[in-house]
């Protein structure tokens, strides 16, 4: 069975499409043109018509990903910054990205994981494991040591 190429309009329309349902980045919408079968100055010129008619904007994605992931699924900067370079999002993209997390938000939502996680962990442990527990739980969320840390100390002087 012969593959069937899609013409530049071709592309250029299912792309549209594409990036319309959700933002995405750029490494995304050129391995997506590449699944097409769309290659080479093709691939290139259908890439900048989308950045031109803003369906394809990098900051734009990379402040809808951060906002997502931590309201949703309560990730830490450390994870975020990862994944957005896993993406090829620049420095640039990403650090305008991080600035959707309100500094006040971001310490609520680890004091919140660490509580539940002590809370879980103390059922079975004592109380020096159940926060070490909690603490590396919220590290491999992507938050930072120095906060965790902070917060564990502070929720043990209102305990």
């Amino acid at each position: 069975m012969q593959k069937k190429y899609l013409t530049k309009a071709q592309a250029l329309k299912k792309l549209q499409r594409y990036c319309a349902y959700q933002d995405r980045c750029h490494s995304e919408v050129r391995s997506k043109l590449i699944e097409l079968g769309v290659y080479g100055d093709t691939l290139e010129e259908v890439m900048a018509e989308l950045i031109i008619d803003r369906f394809l904007d990098e900051e734009r994605f990379a402040r809808s990903y951060v906002g997502g992931k931590f309201r949703v699924k309560k990730w830490g900067r450390i994870r975020i910054k990862q994944e957005l370079r896993r993406r090829k999002i620049s420095a640039y993209c990403t650090k305008k990205g991080l600035e959707e997390i309100e500094e006040e938000d971001y310490l609520a939502c680890l004091r919140s994981i660490l509580e539940k996680k002590i809370k879980e962990y103390s059922r079975k442990d004592n109380d020096f494991i159940s926060h070490q527990k909690a603490a590396v739980y919220a590290n491999g969320r992507g938050y930072e040591y120095p906060l965790i840390w902070e917060i564990l100390r502070e929720i043990r002087v209102d305990s």
